[in-house]
């Protein structure tokens, strides 16, 4: 199963997608996390010290050059070697980090982009392991890159209007892309909330709430793993998958 976890930016998205795969691992699945964001912040929300992070695949020179070329590019490079040579092993994960893919679009000449966008769909639709990846904040990257081949989007929201409709449109743009089986996740929402009628929203899957636990670590820690709060959110996990359709 192949998902992908989008939003606004500053609602949480990272938070979730290492939830998911948390959630995955502990149930004995083999789950490779992609931190495909400007932020770079999975790894750290997995517990990783700045020094542990793997070097962005975007920043390996020497590799995109060996592996795309220069002047006349390889679109189609080999990168099957690769999710075991680059991955950092964080617990049962395997976390590959690999930058933006905004600008992976089709005829983009970027050799780094280039071999961004193979590396994704490598993973993506050759790999038979649970794959999640982290998105660009935002809308522009579903246009792009490789993301249509996903079986699933997460489409996370904070409780205000602008988040809300921010998350409608990324809908909409992955209806158009012919992926429509997704799932709403409201984070940080109050006990008093209820979800206005913003038209195109995908169908609210789970409702995440303060957590005081991960509010008074994150001074002190940008884990967002092992709260007091776990089984809360394996339950919000859960109801993430079973809106997906998937088996977990």
């Amino acid at each position: 199963m192949k998902l992908a976890v989008a939003g606004k930016g500053g609602v949480g998205k990272t938070s979730v997608t290492a939830w998911v795969g948390d959630y995955l691992a502990r149930c004995g699945e083999e789950v490779w996390l992609v931190d495909a964001d400007t932020a770079l912040s999975l790894g750290q929300a997995l517990g990783l010290a700045e020094s542990e992070i793997p070097t962005p695949l975007i920043q390996e020179k020497e590799l995109i050059r060996e592996r795309v070329g220069e002047g006349l590019i390889h679109l189609n490079p080999e990168v099957q070697d690769l999710p075991e040579r680059l991955a950092k092993q964080v617990g049962n994960l395997n976390l590959l980090v690999m930058g933006s893919i905004a600008a992976a679009g089709g005829g983009c000449a970027c050799t780094a982009n280039a071999l961004l966008k193979a590396l994704l769909a490598h993973l993506i639709i050759q790999r038979r392991q649970w794959v999640v990846v982290d998105l660009e904040a935002g809308v522009e990257h579903l246009g792009r890159g490789t993301v249509q081949f996903v079986d699933g989007l997460i489409v996370v929201s904070e409780p205000s209007l602008r988040s809300l409709q921010t998350a409608s449109r990324i809908s909409a743009l992955a209806r158009n892309m012919g992926l429509t089986r997704q799932a709403l996740l409201i984070n940080r929402a109050t006990n008093d909330f209820r979800l206005p009628e913003i038209e195109g929203l995908p169908p609210l899957a789970a409702i995440i709430p303060h957590l005081s636990s991960l509010a008074n670590r994150q001074l002190n820690s940008p884990s967002v793993l092992n709260l007091v709060e776990r089984d809360e959110l394996d339950h919000a996990v859960g109801q993430i998958l079973a809106g997906l359709g998937t088996k977990n």
